[in-house]
Formats: structure tokens, C-alpha cells, sequence
């Protein structure tokens, strides 16, 4: 019976460990469509915020109560997962609480730890089930989340709840066993949590306690494997990309735009015609800003796939909060699903054509939501992770203007001026100081 049990474990184990590897490899794949970036420069500033931002949750602090939930939720999951460590070892050895022997009064000191972890975890995600679907928060019943966004975040947080009380309910059988002196069921001392639960199980029978462990155990690990390969799915896979997109964040100041080489270098030419003669005969035309996710960069696409879908972005853009049709954390989503459906389309087209037909512009994303955008960065400000929408809609914008000409009245007479008269407005040079005059 235990070999069975370790056969079956190891089936499991290795079939969620391929599959998670196998959507992984295809993450990175999609990502790495877009245009390449160096972005490993000033290390020492981007540990910083890799500590600050990522693990440290600074931006989430605006709101203390909140961040301090979202830090229990979080540092719990991901330290009470330490614990999977030895269930893991346990289902391939056959061995029951391996490190218990080892360990001793540290063993009984770190899982009453785990569980005092895991009742936050349960109690911070009852409230963000409440603040999603009884309080309402406006960020949370917009429509950018309509269908699969929303049920999304409901799944990941009933999840975690059910997978502590699991983790708790088989810490109390176990503590029962371990009072009835049941075989293989080292005595390890009473648990926080769990000691508290374990009368419960007292006057029932050794082989009801053993059912009730072992039903707990396997539906744990095996839920743990399951949410493993839901993550790469799911917006909470930025439990992952968070870190590495702290990481490569731009250093530069906010609001500081990326000047081209090559639009440098035209204007240049226009202005010292005389350089043009020397220009290379054979350089490739350049493509000014992005029409589809392979024109930004994979920093872009980062940026899309570690998205939280939290809605801060959209709460602080003054045109969202108007009416207008932008909203930043839409863009970010449509970027992600575009890079989802072209990097699909690669993958399978075995001519080996790397387009198929549609674009991240108009397909996905409209130039109104484009123009809507007034580049305050206020997006950028509140987003906790470090994501860049405004670049992307510069780019976008860039694309507009400098491929297509399409460009607002407005724009264009502005354009105008700069190009007449160095200045948005219609006034001659010679002229800018007359109204003092007035």
C-alpha cells in the first residue's frame, strides 16, 4: 500500500512539475517577442528596489491596513509552502514528518509558526473576498475585470483559504494519532493552531483519524501542485514575476522619455545637410514606435504578464476617472493577451511566419484609448510592481504619428508650430515678448 502511495505521488509530483515547466517555457517565449533592452546596469539601485519593491511591498504601505493584510497573505503563503518541503520529501520517501526527528522542540516551534501564518492567511483572505464582492470597491466592479478577470481573483483567494484549513485540519488529526500512540505518528509536541482543534477529534476510532490526516495531506499537496500549474493562468502569477520585474524597473526619472537615435539622426541631417553625404548607404530603415507587442520591448511584455489586474493604475488616471475610454490596467491586460496569442500562433504555424494577420493597435487596443492619455505617470506612481503602462502608450503613440501621420488636429497644429516657430504656439520668435507690451 505505501509503494502504491509513493508510485502515485511521484505521477503527480513529476506531471505538475512538466506541465508548470512546459507553460513557463512558454511565458518566457512570449516575452521574449519583444524588441531587446539592457536593463542590468546600477545593480546596487536595483537590489534596492528589488528588497524594497518586491519584497518589502513598499508602494502597498500607502494604505497600512490593507498592505498589512496583503503582507500576511503573502509572506504567510509563501513561508507556510517551506512546510511543502517535507510533504514533498514524505510522499517520495514513504516517510511521515521527516524532519521531526531531526529538528525536535524547533520542529514543534516552526509549525505552530506555519499555522499562526496560516490563520492570517485565511482571515486577510475572508476580507478581500468581502471587499471584492460585498463592499464593492469601485476599482474592483469596473469592467475591465468583466468575465474570466474577476472569477479569477475569487478562485485564487477561496483556494488558499481551503488549502490552510486543510493544512490545519491534518495537524489536529495528527496531534490525535500522536495522543492515541498510533504507529508512524511521531510524538512532536502541541501546535498553535492545530492543538487547539485536536480535541475535536478525541473518542474517534485510529483508523477514522488516519483517513481524515491522510485525505488532508494528499488533497493539500495535491491542491498546492494544482494552483502550481493555475498560477501561469492566472493574474497571481505575479507571486513570481514581481521580483524580477522590480528588478529590471528603469532607472531613469518618471516622465523622462526615450529619445530614438534615429530621429535624433534625421534632424540632425535636416539642420547640417552636410552630414547626410556621409550617412551609411545600406542602414535599415528604422520603425518609430510599436504597432504590435514585437515592436515593444521585453520589458513591456514583463510588465504585462507580472500585472496584479489590481486596478490601482486606472483608480489614479485622471481619464479614466473622467469617463474617457483609457485605462491603464486594460492596456496591460490586452498586451498580455495579444503576446498569449501571437506568441500561440508562432508556436503552431509551421510555415514559420511570425505574424498573423492582427496587431496589438486597433485589434486590441483603439486610438482613442491612446490619445486619451495625458502622460502624468500617474500610473506608473501607484502601480505596486513597478509596471510601466505609459510606455507602452507612447510608443503606441509614436507609431501613430511618425508611420501613419494619424494625429489629432489639435496635434498636428501644434507639430506645426514647433517645426515654424520652435514653440507650440503661432507666434513668431520675434514676437514671443510682445506681451509685455500689453
Amino acid at each position: 500500500m505505501l509503494i502504491a502511495q509513493q508510485i502515485m505521488f511521484l505521477i503527480a509530483f513529476a506531471a505538475a512539475v512538466y506541465f508548470f515547466a512546459k507553460k513557463a517555457g512558454f511565458i518566457r517565449k512570449n516575452i521574449l517577442l519583444g524588441r531587446d533592452v539592457e536593463l542590468n546596469d546600477r545593480k546596487d539601485e536595483r537590489l534596492r528596489n528589488l528588497i524594497l519593491l518586491a519584497f518589502g511591498q513598499k508602494k502597498m504601505f500607502r494604505n497600512p491596513l490593507v498592505a498589512v493584510l496583503h503582507f500576511f497573505v503573502y509572506a504567510g503563503f509563501i513561508i507556510i509552502n517551506i512546510e511543502i518541503l517535507e510533504i514533498i520529501l514524505d510522499g517520495i520517501l514513504g516517510t511521515h514528518r521527516l524532519f521531526a526527528p531531526l529538528l525536535v522542540g524547533l520542529y514543534t516551534f516552526l509549525i505552530s509558526a506555519f499555522e499562526i501564518l496560516a490563520v492570517t492567511v485565511i482571515v486577510g483572505c475572508a476580507i478581500f473576498l468581502a471587499r471584492r464582492n460585498m463592499i464593492k470597491l469601485k476599482r474592483f466592479m469596473s469592467r475591465d475585470l468583466d468575465g474570466w478577470p474577476r472569477s479569477d481573483a475569487n478562485y485564487i483567494l477561496a483556494t488558499e483559504i481551503i488549502l490552510m484549513l486543510l493544512f490545519l485540519t491534518m495537524n489536529a488529526a495528527d496531534l490525535a494519532l500522536q495522543a492515541q500512540g498510533a504507529e508512524h505518528y511521531h510524538t512532536t509536541g502541541r501546535f498553535a493552531v492545530s492543538g487547539l482543534l485536536s480535541p475535536m477529534f478525541e473518542g474517534m476510532s485510529t483508523g477514522s483519524l488516519v483517513a481524515i490526516e491522510r485525505v488532508c495531506w494528499w488533497l493539500h499537496i495535491l491542491g498546492v501542485l494544482a494552483f502550481l500549474n493555475y498560477l501561469p493562468y492566472s493574474k497571481h502569477l505575479h507571486i513570481m514575476l514581481a521580483f524580477p520585474n522590480a528588478w529590471y524597473t528603469p532607472l531613469e526619472p518618471k516622465g523622462k522619455m526615450t529619445n530614438m537615435p534615429e530621429i535624433q539622426r534625421e534632424v540632425l541631417y535636416a539642420m547640417q545637410p552636410e552630414l547626410a553625404a556621409n550617412a551609411p548607404a545600406d542602414a535599415a530603415v528604422p520603425k518609430f514606435g510599436a504597432k504590435d507587442v514585437q515592436d515593444l520591448t521585453w520589458k513591456n511584455l514583463l510588465d504585462a504578464y507580472a500585472c496584479t489586474e489590481c486596478g490601482r493604475c486606472s483608480a489614479a488616471c485622471p481619464a479614466t476617472q473622467t469617463g474617457k475610454k483609457l485605462s491603464p490596467r486594460l492596456i496591460m491586460m490586452k498586451t498580455r493577451d495579444r503576446s498569449e496569442e501571437l506568441g500561440a500562433f508562432i508556436r503552431n504555424n509551421k510555415e514559420g511566419s511570425t505574424t498573423d494577420g492582427k496587431s496589438l493597435l486597433r485589434d486590441y487596443i483603439t486610438e482613442e484609448e491612446l490619445r486619451a492619455c495625458t502622460s502624468c505617470n500617474a500610473c506608473v506612481q501607484e502601480c505596486p510592481v513597478s509596471i510601466n503602462p505609459l510606455d507602452i502608450i507612447l510608443q503606441m503613440r509614436r507609431h501613430l504619428v511618425m508611420e501613419e501621420s494619424s494625429a489629432p488636429q489639435e496635434w498636428n497644429m501644434m507639430f506645426s508650430n514647433i517645426e515654424n516657430n520652435m514653440a507650440p504656439w503661432k507666434f513668431s520668435p520675434d514676437d514671443r515678448d510682445a506681451w509685455i507690451q500689453s
